[in-house]
């Protein structure tokens, strides 16, 4: 039997219902949630129809050249609390377009929901971060949004938005939208309902400062932490630290390489984006098999782990008993694992753009947690495999 969680991910059920323990009042930093992963894409017009068909997600809002935006178009997609934004130039002179020609897609914008923008900045500045927007208020007829921005890894930022005095779709400027692709008869309502988290991807010897950025500038706290033989093939390594703010609701696990005979994952990703920046976003499903059965339909390609990983007899003992058999697991390529707190099951798409740089993961929660440790090595596989066929292993 599956969850029923349309609009929440699991951790946020456990804030819910009181399961973290979290006092905003102590927070140097109060961030609710994420706000919205925001995008430059090389075509925002044909990226918004790729959610929308792909990912199955609604266009909500809109802002471009007819709307006043004369240098860009700017399409706002959710499903459930999840909000994508992709952002495209229109105008040869665009820093949309001069940001795309170094990075190609990618995800520019991890912005966040905070209780109170001054006292965010204020916080930040006084630990050395880079405000890149001072606090401001945006306006239309749907009300105030307050708004700032501070500079984090590579050349991406946190946009730090208040909306409580808003009512408009998206931000002051967007007007409403209605979705444009026509759903299957008997799709369901939405495939998934929640970030779950984002990996960012720097370069070597500096996942620690980040980390410390992170616990310094924006109050987060360690979540977890994968080094060595956890997270390494026999031929590329990397190491992982995972930071998350007090509620647990946002959480960036952030990546480094790591010696090894090969070019990593995490080098590879560094090479074709030019720089650190966001590798991945996972995305809370409460049904696995439906989402992925409806991606593939619509031509999402998704890593495949071998045979031998699910006939492996020490997974079956460690896994324990799942809500799907193995067999179904195996035909659809899922990876499942399990900690002291419960199981989840995962599956992960190949890049979705032309660089192999960012791509998503599914991940459906029984009470983990965790980040899927024991799938590490099948993961690194499978993504190795690909990298072998595009000659970059």
């Amino acid at each position: 039997m599956t969850h029923q969680l349309d609009d929440v991910s699991y951790d946020q059920l456990r804030q819910l219902v009181g399961l973290v323990d979290y006092d905003g009042t102590r927070d140097p930093f109060p961030v609710r949630s994420m706000d919205a992963v925001v995008f430059v894409v090389g075509n925002a017009t044909q990226a918004a129809l790729f959610y929308q068909s792909a990912f199955g997600m609604d266009l909500v809002a809109y802002a471009g050249p007819e709307t006043g935006r004369h240098d860009h178009k700017s399409y706002v997609l959710k499903s459930g609390s999840a909000r994508f934004v992709v952002r495209g130039g229109v105008r040869p002179g665009s820093p949309l377009l001069e940001h795309h020609r170094a990075h190609g897609d990618g995800v520019v914008d991890l912005a966040l929901e905070v209780a109170d923008v001054d006292k965010c900045v204020a916080h930040a500045r006084a630990q050395g971060a880079t405000v890149l927007e001072e606090p401001h208020d945006v306006s239309d007829e749907h009300g105030t949004v307050r708004m700032a921005a501070i500079a984090t890894y590579g050349e991406t930022r946190h946009s730090l938005v208040d909306r409580s005095r808003y009512t408009g779709p998206y931000l002051p400027g967007y007007q409403a939208r209605e979705t444009q692709v026509r759903r299957p008869e008997g799709a369901p309502k939405r495939l998934f309902q929640a970030v779950d988290h984002c990996v960012g991807n720097v370069e070597l010897g500096r996942m620690d400062e980040w980390v410390s950025w992170y616990n310094r500038v924006m109050g987060f706290v360690n979540m977890a932490e994968f080094i060595g033989d956890d997270i390494a093939t026999d031929y590329s390594a990397l190491m992982s630290k995972v930071v998350s703010n007090g509620n647990h609701r946002v959480k960036f696990p952030l990546n480094e390489p790591a010696l090894g005979k090969r070019k990593s994952q995490i080098d590879e990703y560094l090479e074709f984006y030019g720089g650190a920046g966001v590798q991945h976003i996972a995305l809370a499903t409460n049904d696995i098999i439906g989402t992925i059965t409806a991606m593939r339909a619509a031509g999402v390609e998704f890593l495949d782990a071998p045979d031998s990983y699910y006939e492996d007899p020490e997974l079956r003992a460690r896994i324990g008993r799942v809500r799907l058999p193995i067999e179904v697991l195996q035909e659809h390529k899922v990876l499942v694992d399990r900690d002291e707190d419960g199981y989840l099951l995962q599956i992960f798409t190949k890049p979705v753009g032309d660089r192999p740089t960012v791509f998503y993961e599914l991940i459906e929660r029984h009470g983990s947690l965790g980040f899927g440790k024991g799938n590490f090595k099948a993961l690194f596989e499978a993504i190795e495999r690909e990298q072998e066929r595009r000659g970059n292993l």
